[in-house]
């Protein structure tokens, strides 16, 4: 493994990181293309359980950038993996949710302990009757109804003039709204907020400009979601969208093709922004055990396959992680173009998931996080030998990982037991 003392000369961006860096991101995207790499990658995903390996609380984590920009350097540099994911990017966000009054997660400090990490809190953010609104007209419904009831920045968008109605002079009497009281002080608690968000996406393009000249690629340049998930989650809440299916079908899948939509127009240009391809999505909603194979295949899976080919044919590299269980689902979701896709995995058999999906995307995953957190390095070393050899050495392109990112709990003696199996069996 590369030793810290190695971060002073890398930091310059050496011809010798440049060519590191393109071996390594070679290696994801040989995988990617279902070629063999010169060796199995090996991933470092960590959010929370930098706090255990820079000995420092959740809190600070998500507060301070400095620290947790440096605490990451240091794991990677110890680590040597052939990627890392944004971890400023997916930690640091305390101080713009602050200011921006977000309501839909409690973090350190801000509804949970200062050694918590962040909840998100499932509610009905959207009501069943609601769905012709949104239908009708998505970006009212966003800044008169949705925006306000998830961040306190936005109250006040309330009183805001319908603006599809306003044409001709009517634009004149509509730009009325904006002298009430209400959404002059929302608009500069915006603003305001802004400031905040555009120095927390500072330091992850520093850091990420940091580790490029250090030799080490991001995963992943954007975070998409499955259409169906957006809704459930961030729109009816898990009782909602259980009625719904039952309820509000027809509504349902009305509103399934418009997110499907409106995603695609967002995600695209952040990914090509990023100058990363692959677009992270992770799944919460396709487990075996959370709907039928019959609801899967007509309410979940259409309009998620929509959104993968709408991100293929934009030249884009689709990374879904499939959360749980989702052995059940391999003959479905392998309805894809061979070659355009990694497949993450949670606790779905690798084994079986190589079997009925390796001639057609990159694997990810999995070590299990109850190994990771409570076994020992010689249980990792296994465990890692087991992947190796009955998925990679036997013609899949795995790119190794635990399950989720590293637990918040792993040793850090199991992560480097982890990272030096990889080396010795990849």
């Amino acid at each position: 493994m590369q030793s810290d003392t190695a971060a002073p000369e890398a930091a310059a961006g050496t011809d010798a990181n440049r060519i590191a860096h393109d071996a390594r991101w070679q290696r994801i995207l040989d995988c990617v293309a279902l070629k063999q790499p010169d060796r199995m990658p090996v991933v470092l995903y960590a959010t929370f359980w930098l706090c255990k390996y820079g000995n420092i609380s959740h809190r600070q984590l998500m507060y301070d950038y400095e620290k947790t920009a440096e605490v990451a350097e240091r794991a990677i540099l110890e680590l040597d993996p052939d990627a890392y994911n944004p971890m400023v990017l997916q930690t640091t966000f305390g101080p713009s949710a602050q200011k921006l009054g977000f309501k839909q997660l409690q973090w350190p400090g801000h509804g949970v302990g200062d050694n918590q990490p962040f909840q998100y809190l499932d509610r009905e953010y959207m009501r069943a009757d609601e769905y012709d609104d949104f239908i009708d007209d998505p970006t009212g419904f966003y800044l008169h109804t949705y925006l306000p009831r998830v961040a306190s920045a936005f109250e006040g968008f309330e009183r805001l003039p319908v603006f599809p109605g306003m044409y001709y002079t009517r634009l004149i009497s509509g730009m009325r709204a904006f002298a009430r009281p209400g959404v002059r002080a929302a608009l500069q608690r915006l603003m305001d907020a802004a400031d905040e968000i555009d120095l927390y996406v500072k330091h992850h393009q520093a850091f990420t400009s940091r580790m490029t000249a250090l030799g080490y690629p991001c995963t992943n340049g954007a975070v998409a979601g499955a259409p169906y998930d957006v809704v459930a989650d961030y729109f009816r809440g898990a009782r909602g969208m259980m009625t719904d299916i039952y309820r509000n079908r027809d509504k349902l899948l009305e509103m399934l093709e418009k997110v499907t939509r409106f995603l695609l127009k967002q995600f695209i240009p952040m990914a090509r922004a990023s100058g990363n391809p692959i677009v992270f999505i992770p799944i919460h909603w396709a487990p075996d055990a959370f709907m039928s194979d019959k609801q899967f295949r007509e309410l979940w899976w259409p309009s998620f396959r929509k959104l993968l080919i709408g991100l293929i044919d934009a030249d884009l590299i689709p990374m879904p992680l499939w959360e749980a269980d989702c052995t059940k689902r391999l003959e479905v979701i392998r309805d894809v173009p061979p070659g355009k896709c990694i497949y993450w995995f949670e606790r779905t058999d690798m084994v079986r998931a190589f079997e009925v999906l390796g001639d057609v995307v990159a694997l990810r995953g999995n070590l299990s996080p109850s190994l990771l957190t409570t076994g020992t390095p010689q249980d990792v070393d296994k465990a890692v030998r087991h992947l190796t050899d009955n998925v990679f050495h036997k013609g899949g392109r795995l790119i190794l990982d635990a399950a989720f990112g590293l637990p918040d709990e792993t040793p850090v003696e199991n992560v480097r037991a982890m990272f030096d199996a990889a080396r010795r069996y990849g």
